[in-house]
């Protein structure tokens, strides 16, 4: 019991991390608190979940300035400019990723989860924070910042929608905002690939190659515990999923999807397909 005496319980974490403003010290408390939570599970403890009184907003920087996804300045690929911009975009996704992991923690504890529940969203978390700081990274070695730039801010609308919804939460945020990354993630990393101001160029394929092979986890945890709520409720996979994401995204799903990374993750083309019409 000695590595419990020292947490907290698990959502007054997630509260703790959701209300820490600056992104670097957001995301080491992050990893803190999940190195906490895995190494008492390794011992085999089971830590109480507890519950939480989470901001309806998480605490974010005074920068970057949050725009309207319409006045987000386009820039070229082709350009260090241009590579810069992917770069702080995928950053700011980044650390939302960490607030909306920490979030489904500490919102829902009113719905009764498994362990493993806990367990994978802890462990999704923790990646992203490491996400954050190996982009945040290739933005200094570039010579920029996060919040050099201006960035969407339309990105935690899904979890304002899904604020009451559990089920709703996992449909669109793990099963089609972050399965969107599975399908756009390449693409950048060829761009990289291309460019030539290496290393920074290798440092951030790289940091993107992580990325890419840890985002499949966080699919495939959204399926796995989405289709066990269908279950317990006796819903039908399929057609719960298409309805709560005409519910609650707004917009249409655009192919090209990736569709071996999509099956590995969980979602299979019947799920996602009819969305784009």
């Amino acid at each position: 019991m000695a590595l419990m005496t020292q947490m907290l319980p698990l959502a007054q974490m997630a509260e703790a991390v959701l209300r820490t403003a600056d992104a670097r010290e957001k995301t080491a408390l992050s990893r803190r608190y999940a190195a906490l939570w895995q190494a008492a599970r390794d011992a085999g403890e089971r830590p109480e979940i507890g519950t939480a009184a989470p901001p309806l907003q998480p605490a974010r920087p005074a920068e970057p300035a949050l725009l309207d996804p319409r006045d987000v300045p386009r820039r070229r690929p082709g350009t260090p400019e241009g590579r810069i911009a992917i770069l702080h975009a995928v950053a700011h996704i980044e650390l939302n990723a960490v607030d909306l992991h920490w979030d489904i923690i500490a919102r829902f504890t009113d719905v009764p989860m498994p362990p493993g529940f806990y367990d994978d969203w802890v462990r999704a978390v923790d990646e992203e924070s490491k996400h954050f700081n190996l982009i945040a990274d290739c933005l200094e070695a570039m010579g920029s910042r996060y919040g050099a730039l201006a960035a969407h801010a339309g990105m935690w609308r899904a979890a304002e929608d899904t604020a009451e919804d559990l089920i709703g939460r996992l449909a669109v945020v793990p099963m089609v905002l972050e399965a969107r990354g599975l399908d756009v993630t390449p693409g950048m990393i060829d761009i990289f690939r291309r460019a030539k101001d290496a290393p920074a160029a290798a440092q951030a394929v790289a940091a993107m190659e992580v990325i890419y092979a840890e985002e499949v986890h966080h699919v495939a945890y959204g399926s796995k515990w989405f289709h066990f709520l269908c279950g317990r409720h006796e819903m039908d996979p399929k057609d719960a999923f298409h309805g709560l994401v005409r519910r609650y995204f707004h917009g249409q799903l655009k192919p090209p999807f990736n569709e071996e990374k999509r099956a590995e993750a969980g979602l299979p083309p019947d799920f996602y397909w009819p969305l784009t019409e």
